[in-house]
């Protein structure tokens, strides 16, 4: 079982940044592929990025390619995205999530794939 908690949401101004992060319990996290993944009102929640258990495979959305970043840091049980020149469309509740299972990025452009989730951080990006 892992329990996820996001932080680091808030609100900004179109062209701004924030970093968002993802602390996790259990002696597993390093073991685990981890992803965010948001939900715009009135819509589903779509994949944002994802990261193997080793930081050496990252896949991202084709709307965040360029702009956002994920990384990891199993030292401290902690995934994070950074989010540059953010945009209005950006605005969502973002959601980290992990799975135990080897990394297999076709199952997160679903929005889905994966077996834990976090309770979600807002992200509002102003015009």
């Amino acid at each position: 079982q892992v329990q996820l908690v996001e932080s680091g949401g808030g609100l900004v101004q179109a062209g701004g940044s924030l970093r968002l992060s993802c602390a996790a319990s259990g002696r597993t996290f390093s073991s685990y592929t981890m992803g965010w993944f948001r939900q715009a009102p009135g819509k589903e929640r779509e994949f944002v990025a994802a990261i193997n258990w080793s930081g050496g495979r990252t896949d991202y959305a084709d709307s965040v390619k360029g702009r956002f970043t994920i990384s990891r840091d199993n030292a401290k049980n902690t995934v994070y995205l950074q989010m540059n020149n953010l945009k209005p469309e950006d605005t969502a509740v973002y959601y980290c999530a992990a799975d135990p299972r080897r990394y297999a990025s076709t199952n997160y452009y679903s929005g889905g794939g994966m077996d834990y989730w976090g309770k979600g951080t807002l992200v509002t990006v102003s015009s």
